[in-house]
């Protein structure tokens, strides 16, 4: 073997060796992105039992808001159709950018039917409605670090892939770009 030849091995192990060590760092950080994912859905789940018992214990109380009511539930179904295609493939933007529009749907549902509530201070007192507030807005609280965590991860992982020459691989093994919340 001549010196030509061991230094096109060389050169061909050091790409070799270059390309496995990037797809790793990318399945690495990709799984970060699951871990974070994690923690953003456990507030969500949580968020989705209080409000569920929330408009379950408005029903009969707001009957004259049953609009309100159903407005809320219908957006929560959104949302937990979107939870659930984010737990699959949460390193997906399209199912991020599909969670990101049910949470805004929800918003503005649950801001009014929290404004009914403060029209009435005694149903929002009572002891069937108090914890499922209080575990609302516990959620509420957290859902907003563990949504800074998830993005903190996206945009590791997304830097990681739009990196020369890393962005070839991406593309090569199919490194999509991640969505955030």
């Amino acid at each position: 073997m001549n010196l030509e030849q061991l230094w096109l091995i060389g050169g061909a192990a050091l790409a070799l060796f270059w390309m496995l060590g990037a797809h790793n760092r990318l399945v690495a950080l990709r799984n970060a992105i699951m871990a974070a994912w994690a923690q953003v859905d456990e507030p969500l789940q949580r968020r989705s039992a209080a409000v569920g018992a929330l408009a379950a214990g408005l029903r009969e109380p707001l009957r004259d808001e049953q609009g309100a009511l159903e407005a809320v539930m219908t957006a929560q179904a959104q949302l937990q159709a979107a939870m659930a295609a984010m737990r699959e493939r949460p390193a997906q933007a399209p199912r991020a950018a599909a969670l990101t529009a049910a949470e805004a749907t929800l918003a503005p549902a649950l801001s009014r039917l929290l404004a009914l509530l403060e029209q009435h201070p005694a149903l929002a007192a009572s002891e069937a409605l108090a914890p499922q507030l209080a575990a609302l807005q516990d959620a509420t609280q957290r859902l907003g670090f563990a949504r800074q965590l998830f993005n903190d991860a996206v945009a590791a992982y997304n830097q990681a892939a739009q990196q020369f020459p890393t962005r070839l691989l991406s593309r090569l093994f199919g490194f999509g770009v991640a969505g955030g919340l």
